[in-house]
């Protein structure tokens, strides 16, 4: 019985918090769930972090004879909609491909310059300027099921511009490694069910089950056997070493850990 009451405590500091600061220090901003649900309007129906998606779009313009011209109030509100409205009705992973041509692509808005109509895209994500973006991640990020009934928590979540685009699920290492990945897996694929959360995974271009020691990735509705061997390609294992062990001030550890984490996390 107290192995049981363990668990959860041994998931977290075996392979959350290292995931959180590993997060941390690759420059991500850290949200706490109280955080990131006020972001999302205190609904935990919503997946989209609101506040932080109208400040960046807000922020974007368009060129209209030669000049930068900012976005009307209007055109933010189109953008935000179509943005907080997944295509559900065209199959989760159809609503996934529409979703990804936006972030491809932008999306077009009508704008009225000089009693003129014009026709611009606006791209959601600056693939061109990385610092015109905005990084965030959060733990525990509580989101009701289609029909309101439950809520599911995926363990950790990464937002670009307040878009949910990376679900992480780490669990903990004991027992065989695979075990504890392949749990992950699992939790990743019933979440996408139809009864379940996948206005969250109709946004996701990557998906992460962890443990500490491996990990595997996918995309929206990939079967567990195809499912890939994380393998860091642009740096070296020198690098990632670094990353994970890059000392951290003592106020972004306040900010990033509970005070019972602290002394727990490897720093």
């Amino acid at each position: 019985m107290l192995d049981l009451l363990l668990l959860p405590t041994l998931e977290k500091h075996t392979s959350k918090l290292p995931a959180i600061l590993l997060l941390h220090n690759l420059g991500w901003q850290y949200l706490s769930p109280k955080q990131a649900l006020a972001y999302r309007g205190e609904k935990t129906v919503n997946v989209v972090l609101d506040v932080v998606l109208r400040e960046v779009l807000s922020q974007r313009s368009i060129s209209y004879l030669g000049q930068s011209r900012a976005l009307s109030a209007k055109a933010v509100d189109n953008l935000v909609a179509e943005l907080t409205c997944p295509k559900l009705n065209e199959s989760l992973v159809g609503a996934n491909e529409h979703f990804y041509n936006h972030l491809l692509y932008g999306i077009t808005v009508t704008e009225f310059i000089d009693g003129k109509k014009i026709s611009c895209t606006v791209p959601i994500i600056d693939w061109e300027n990385p610092e015109n973006n905005q990084f965030h991640f959060t733990e525990e990020f509580s989101v009701a099921n289609t029909n309101g009934s439950s809520v599911r928590t995926p363990d950790l979540v990464c937002f670009v511009n307040g878009l949910p685009l990376v679900v992480i699920e780490a669990k903990r290492p004991d027992g065989k490694p695979e075990s504890t990945i392949e749990e992950g897996i699992s939790q990743h694929l019933r979440n996408q069910r139809p009864a379940e959360i996948p206005h969250l995974f109709a946004y996701a271009q990557l998906l992460l089950a962890v443990n500490g020691y491996d990990g595997r990735y996918a995309t929206c509705a990939t079967p567990a056997k195809f499912w890939a061997a994380w393998r860091e390609e642009e740096q070296s294992e020198l690098e990632m070493s670094q990353l994970k062990n890059l000392a951290i001030s003592a106020e972004n550890l306040t900010a990033l850990l509970p005070k019972s984490d602290r002394s727990l996390a490897k720093i």
